[in-house]
């Protein structure tokens, strides 16, 4: 067997195993596979997807890695309780934000987001450099004159992003980086069902709170800026509902 050969057989297998991860994967999130039942035996898996053993197998290991399944053997593999599901890993999040009533999983996301965005909201203030500052005007600005959906997504994830970042705090950055990375899917499903900044005058809302949140860092006010933060982020979920 050639390298090319070689290189073509090695990457056709990762598609085959990424595609089953995605689809079991999507299918234990929406509840196709309840928690604590069995999945399918490997024999049926392989016939389902048109794959090889070696593909379900290793599919098999990412889910079990990610928290979703539990594989014993001479038993087999068994869906684990949500409580259990690495929340923080990005496929996870990407499959419970497409979700077609993704209701419970936006509630606990605007929990944690408030948990921790107005505090390092708060750390920016006390911590901002001139050109950090600059940084978010300049963000916001984008965000302002976004005229599209799509635009205003974007530079909507990025500000947040800066500002988990700008705290300092590596812990903060590492966790801001996978909870934002659950928000275009968020916002793409929101536009899709005409729901995120539906009116000028959300958008507007969301222009002005941020526009003083900006305010709030660049004159070191913690206070404020933690306060702004949160009613970014309530006014999100708002928006959502």
């Amino acid at each position: 067997m050639s390298l090319t050969s070689a290189g073509g057989t090695s990457q056709q297998a990762f598609n085959n195993t990424s595609k089953v991860v995605d689809q079991l994967g999507m299918a234990i999130v929406s509840g196709d596979y309840a928690e604590q039942t069995m999945i399918p035996l490997d024999p049926d898996l392989e016939e389902m997807f048109g794959v090889s053993r070696t593909v379900i197998r290793e599919a098999k290991k990412t889910l079990v890695g990610k928290g979703l399944l539990q594989s014993k053997a001479k038993v087999g593999t068994r869906v684990r309780p949500s409580s259990d599901w690495s929340m923080f890993d990005p496929d996870v999040l990407r499959w419970h934000a497409s979700l077609r009533k993704p209701g419970p999983f936006l509630n606990e996301l605007h929990e944690i987001r408030l948990i921790f965005e107005p505090a390092a909201s708060a750390m920016v203030a006390r911590r901002a450099s001139p050109a950090d500052c600059e940084q978010l005007t300049r963000q916001f600005r984008r965000m302002a004159a976004a005229t599209d959906h799509v635009a205003y997504a974007v530079a909507n994830i990025e500000f947040h992003t800066s500002i988990l970042h700008l705290s300092r705090n590596r812990f903060l950055s590492s966790l801001g980086d996978m909870v934002q990375a659950a928000l275009f899917s968020v916002y793409r499903i929101g536009h899709d069902r005409a729901r995120i900044e539906a009116t000028g005058n959300m958008q507007q809302a969301s222009i002005d709170t941020y526009r003083q949140l900006v305010d709030a860092i660049r004159q070191g006010d913690a206070e404020r800026a933690e306060a702004t933060m949160a009613d970014a982020i309530v006014l999100f979920r708002e928006n959502l509902s």
